[in-house]
């Protein structure tokens, strides 16, 4: 098929890959423009506008899709469809009706739940036994369309938003070149109960608070690792957690219980496993207390 494709991040790049591997035809790539990024705050090229150059294919960075120049730009490509992964932009309904078959979603959920911005960190964080990836055809309403295939994917007290990303990252481009062979299928409508709604993560949520049971605890240190990172102060060094484990203890919320970075939660406590001081690379604990002397009962703010 002729396909256009609409994506920004990493996310993306993988379903590109696919597609590209099954033998489509990418027309032209649309993604977010470049951003001041790094020290120096020079312009970067998002993650699939990169990969598409290196292709040689033709990449399109417009702000908005709302100019008729943009939109009739679109239409001359004359696609059969379009693949739209975490593009981060809403799309007009003159784009979604533009192509042969209309605009396809990859969405990193089992829909209607979590349908908007951050359906990954959100189902960590809210202590889902699983999440999935649902291909959608999209309409004008935010992640409404009916759904061609879905499948789902376990969340485990392991899963991280990163180990979650590229496992659902996978499966999401699997099940999209699937979805491509019979492109003119109806789908199936999603339910009118149980959507719910995947807010953008803010900074502000970023802060642990250990005044709760240590298994929601883990899960906001999961569903936030490694981006933006939940963090806490200790001793005067402010700590990303990345990856960390449940077990059992007792003592005042945030106090450390032991010479293993064990935190005492409300209930129970969680033992960090992984993380980053500020200005330093991620690191194991172990690796940590070697340079990092913390005394039994300093508490983490």
């Amino acid at each position: 098929m002729r396909l256009i494709f609409m994506g920004t991040p990493d996310f993306s790049v993988t379903v590109l890959k696919a597609l590209i591997a099954a033998g489509h035809d990418i027309s032209c790539v649309y993604a977010q423009p470049p951003r001041p990024a790094g020290r120096g705050m020079e312009l970067k090229e998002t993650p699939v506008h990169a990969y598409a150059k290196a292709q040689g294919i033709e990449v399109r960075t417009p702000k908005n899709l709302r100019a008729e120049e943009d939109q009739q730009a679109f239409a001359d490509l004359k696609a059969d469809a379009a693949v739209v992964v975490a593009y981060g932009l809403l799309l007009p309904k003159f784009i979604l009706n533009a192509t042969r078959f209309g605009c396809f979603n990859v969405h990193a959920s089992q829909l209607p739940r979590w349908r908007g911005a951050a359906p990954i960190q959100r189902a960590i964080m809210e202590g889902d036994a699983e999440t999935g990836v649902a291909i959608m055809r999209m309409e004008e309403g935010l992640d409404t369309g009916p759904v061609m295939r879905m499948l789902p994917v376990r969340i485990t007290e392991h899963t991280t938003a990163a180990s979650l990303h590229d496992e659902l990252a996978s499966v999401g481009a699997k099940l999209m070149v699937e979805v491509l062979e019979n492109p003119s299928a109806p789908g199936v409508a999603q339910p009118t109960h149980g959507a719910t709604y995947a807010k953008k993560i803010e900074k502000a949520e970023a802060r642990i608070d250990f005044n709760k049971p240590a298994a929601l605890v883990r899960n906001h240190i999961h569903g936030l690792s490694p981006f933006p990172g939940a963090w806490c102060m200790l001793d005067g060094a402010r700590l990303k957690l990345l990856n960390v484990e449940v077990v059992a203890g007792n003592g005042e919320s945030g106090t450390l219980l032991d010479d293993k970075l064990t935190f005492a939660c409300a209930m129970g406590a969680i033992r960090v496993l992984k993380l980053q001081r500020e200005g330093k690379g991620p690191m194991e604990a172990d690796v940590f207390l070697r340079g990092f002397s913390v005394p039994v009962g300093t508490r983490a703010q």
